[in-house]
This record gives C-alpha cells, sequence and structure tokens, in this order.
C-alpha cells in the first residue's frame, strides 16, 4: 500500500477508537446531569486514555490517517465543550474556558481549512496543544470529582488552562499563517 493509500484508510483502530470517544461525549453529559459524578469522570478519563492509545498506535503501526488527524482533535474539543458546559451550571467560572475553546477552535478550524485549500497538508497537532488538551482533562476531572473545590483552586486552576489555551492559540495562529502565507507565495 502506498503512502497516500494508506493516509486516506478509514477503518484503523486509532480512529475507531477516535469514533468511540465521540460516542462517549452523551454518556458522560447524561452521568454529569443525572449526578453520577464519579461514574462522570470514569468516562472522562477513559476518553482521555483512548485519545492517548489511539495516538500511539497510529504512530507506531504507521495508521496515521488524514481522517484521524481530523477525527481526532474533533472527539476531544467536542468531549471538552460539553464537559465545560455541564460545568458552568455548577462553576459558572467554566464559562471563560468554554468561550476560549470555541474561539480557539473555530479560528484552528478555519485556518486549518485554508492551510489544506492552500498546501493540500493536514497539520498535526504540536506539543502545546497537547499540553492544552491534558490541562482542560485535568481541569475537567478535578472540577467533576471535587464537590466543593475552594474558590481559590478552582479559579487558579481555571487561569492556568486558560492561559495555556492562549498560547496553544497563538503558536497555532503563526503556524498556520505561516503556511498559508508560504502557499501563497509559491
Amino acid at each position: 500500500m502506498s503512502p497516500k493509500q494508506a493516509s486516506q484508510r478509514i477503518l484503523t483502530i486509532p480512529n475507531i477508537l477516535s469514533m468511540l470517544r465521540l460516542v462517549m461525549i452523551p454518556a458522560a453529559v447524561y452521568l454529569y446531569l443525572s449526578g453520577s459524578y464519579a461514574a462522570t469522570a470514569v468516562v472522562i478519563v477513559l476518553s482521555g486514555l483512548t485519545d492517548v492509545v489511539d495516538g500511539y498506535i497510529a504512530r507506531r503501526c504507521n495508521a496515521v490517517t488524514d481522517l484521524g488527524k481530523a477525527l481526532d482533535p474533533v472527539a476531544d474539543k467536542l468531549t471538552q465543550l460539553a464537559m465545560l458546559l455541564c460545568l458552568i451550571s455548577r462553576h459558572p467560572a467554566m464559562l471563560a474556558p468554554f468561550i476560549l475553546l470555541l474561539v480557539k477552535e473555530a479560528f484552528s478550524a478555519l485556518s486549518g481549512l485554508m492551510v489544506i485549500r492552500k498546501t493540500g497538508t493536514v497539520l498535526g497537532a504540536q506539543w502545546h496543544g497537547k499540553v492544552t488538551t491534558l490541562m482542560l482533562y485535568a481541569l475537567m476531572i478535578m472540577h467533576v470529582v471535587w464537590k466543593e473545590i475552594p474558590d481559590t483552586v478552582s479559579n487558579i486552576s481555571i487561569i492556568l488552562c486558560i492561559a495555556m489555551m492562549l498560547l496553544s492559540l497563538v503558536l497555532y495562529a503563526r503556524r498556520n499563517i505561516s503556511a498559508i502565507r508560504s502557499a501563497s507565495r509559491s
């Protein structure tokens, strides 16, 4: 199989794991809204673990696909947005990372599509995106499990997460804009 054919596969284990993460979203929301916070945390942890596993398998087994490069972050962001939205009911300060995540991902999606259109290349995640994802998962789990989290701890964790999200937004913006400009000059 040529590298081009390999990158266009659909039914790979990493892609199936990403699809599974999409199915976990309604389960996590249902569990949270029904007050089953421990079960919600388990689903979030499983979602995060499948994210790590699918990336590992994709790289290790040469199963990186264009669909996976797009589906993996979509599953992550939809999970994060759904859980942040749920958490706003108990922690109104979660509105700030929720809105920032919407802005960051809308910009990344639009600029990423422009990169694909101009270069024909799907750019993968970078270290700062992975750190942001890790911090968002930690923020969500901490706020789901710790019912009476002190405001100070909650606010500091939210501020740290927002700072990482802003850094990631800036770094992705620089990368995508640079790729678009380079392709326009060619």
